[in-house]
């Protein structure tokens, strides 16, 4: 079949306004959030729910068409863009499934479209009375298909756990066409495979998610924010130790370095800590106020601290607004290595990546979810030349103290090449034994996680 004739086919399906070919609109899905990782597709194709994209999915299969599964586009890894090697390829963008069932109230459960953003599943939960355990900066451009498909964590996996603790069910088109669904809000349901879970975190590799039932919480009616100054990371663990000893609920930690407060501070956000401190925590707690959580703070001895009552959006501000304060500094596309180290690792590594960056003439900003052991590394002002090398340096130094070479952002396309430096031989052959049972053509999002 001509690629000519498989569009009309999939315009039949969708409708001729969403097979879009014009390289001036389909180049911003061929490109991730990061701007380093550029593919090539004949068409972007949207279906409208799930009917539409087990049609898709089967006419694409029958001509031998790799199919590339897109939420949000928020990525950073490259996971959800097409490859370049010149393969045909259609990117499926899951936008249009916005779709928002009636919340559960009693089960705690709320089944959405994969298109839904993570700030359009909040707004539900908050309005039934309820919420929404992961939250990520991104929140109203990451779509639920996308975040699964990762297992994003966000900023209160602490409390919570990431996409796949949230999963009740699910709904995916496999490469037959065929519709898998588990679709039962119940916490316990020991039957089989946990194929929801093996959905969560394949990258889109192995199924296309259109729908998912979500795991809903309990709001929470008080809490506090502190940001405490802190001279290392292990201070701030202890901190943290403190936290939960004294008998607060940890809802977020997150560690932040002076090269980040001062970067976020030049793009306008105003301080609360005096200038040149080493470190600081974000900390919030549930279920308290800012008067018990500075109680608490105070018998630790901490060097200085600002607190406040929950949203505290100020203090929030110097952690979120660092992703975009990087995006707008940096003179060459910025290197977005996110990590996970032993919780004794951390200063130790944060000071490498230092020592690596400045021999490699480069700027580092790292900041992440320090009780998870998660950092963000960014590097800035990378020569695009050079840009596998510092990859390689920091990646090795993580897989040398028994680190993740990736925490909750994915593998994709930017760290295929490193998979042996996480998973072991037999692994990897176990992954992709599971990857030709599902997709035995290879067709779902060729080249990523290096399977």
């Amino acid at each position: 079949m001509t690629t000519a004739r498989l569009l009309a086919d999939l315009a039949e399906v969708v409708g001729p306004a969403h097979v879009l070919t014009d390289p001036a609109v389909t180049s911003a899905y061929c490109t991730d959030w990061t701007g380093r990782w550029r593919g090539v597709a004949q068409a972007v194709v949207r279906p409208a729910d799930t009917a539409q994209t087990a049609e898709v999915v089967r006419r694409c299969a029958a001509a031998g068409v790799a199919i590339c599964p897109q939420g949000g586009n928020t990525g950073l890894v490259g996971g959800g863009v097409p490859p370049a090697d010149g393969r045909p390829t259609i990117v499926l963008s899951m936008t249009r499934l916005t779709g928002v069932d009636d919340v559960d109230v009693a089960a705690r459960a709320v089944g959405v479209g994969a298109g839904v953003t993570i700030g359009d599943v909040q707004r539900a939960a908050v309005a039934a009375g309820l919420d929404f355990g992961v939250d990520l900066a991104s929140r109203d451009s990451a779509t639920v298909g996308g975040a699964i498909a990762t297992n994003a964590g966000g900023i209160h996996f602490v409390r919570y756990g990431g996409m796949r603790a949230q999963l009740l069910g699910i709904e995916a088109v496999l490469t037959s066409g065929e519709v898998l669904r588990r679709w039962r809000p119940l916490r316990k349901d020991n039957v089989g495979y946990d194929l929801p879970g093996l959905l969560a975190g394949s990258e889109g590799t192995l199924a296309v998610i259109t729908g998912a039932l979500l795991r809903l919480v309990p709001q929470t009616r008080r809490g506090a924010v502190a940001v405490v100054a802190v001279q290392d990371p292990a201070r701030g663990l202890a901190v943290i130790d403190a936290v939960e000893r004294a008998g607060l609920t940890l809802h977020a930690a997150e560690l932040m370095t002076e090269a980040g407060l001062d970067l976020v501070h030049r793009h306008g956000q105003r301080r609360a800590l005096p200038a040149g401190t080493p470190f600081a925590v974000l900390i919030e707690v549930a279920g308290a106020d800012a008067g018990d959580l500075a109680a608490v703070l105070a018998e630790a001895s901490v060097d200085d601290a600002a607190i406040d009552d929950s949203p505290a959006a100020d203090l929030w501000a110097l952690r979120e607004r660092h992703t975009e304060s990087i995006a707008r500094d940096s003179t060459t596309p910025v290197v977005k290595l996110d990590l996970t180290l032993p919780a004794g690792a951390l200063g130790a590594f944060v000071a490498t990546v230092e020592r690596l960056a400045a021999a490699a003439g480069v700027r580092p900003i790292m900041f992440g979810h320090l009780a998870d052991g998660n950092v963000h590394v960014n590097l800035l002002d990378v020569d695009p030349a050079h840009a596998e090398d510092v990859t390689d340096a920091v990646l090795r130094e993580v897989a040398a103290v028994g680190g993740s070479i990736s925490a909750e952002h994915g593998v994709g396309r930017a760290k295929a090449p490193w998979l042996g430096l996480g998973r072991d031989a037999v692994d990897v052959a176990a992954m992709r034994a599971i990857k030709r049972a599902l997709d035995p053509a290879g067709l779902l999002n060729p080249g990523v996680l290096g399977l």
